[in-house]
């Protein structure tokens, strides 16, 4: 699959698609004719460079993740510590975000009543 239909299917910058060959998130991408040519395992690898990214982990981090298949003897049990300390960040980031959005909700039902009586008012 060429460079625009990649970019186009998983809605990812060709520059970004790029990028992420030269950091080495992606391996050597195949070429026809100097073209770029995604096989499917390229885009399993990008689709879950996008789910790590909207767990949010950094591109470093998810090079580093990689990076441990190679380490036979830890790389596992690296891997499963990086996925548990992003669950438990995100996590946080979720009970923030809930409680943010009950004070919103608390907000909008006060500023609702007060409207509501305003109009009833006149």
């Amino acid at each position: 699959m060429r460079i625009g239909d990649v970019s186009k299917e998983l809605d990812i910058p060709s520059a970004t698609l790029r990028y992420y060959e030269q950091i080495g998130l992606l391996g050597n991408i195949k070429k026809k004719s100097g073209i770029r040519d995604y096989s499917e395992e390229d885009i399993e690898r990008l689709k879950f460079i996008v789910c790590m990214k909207k767990a949010g982990f950094s591109l470093e981090a998810i090079v580093t993740f990689l990076n441990l298949y190679q380490d036979k003897e830890h790389g596992e049990e690296k891997r499963l510590e990086m996925l548990l300390k992003q669950k438990e960040t995100l996590l946080k980031e979720m009970k923030e975000k809930e409680e943010t959005l009950d004070f919103l909700d608390y907000k909008i039902d006060l500023y609702t009543k007060k409207v509501e009586h305003k109009v009833k008012g006149k």
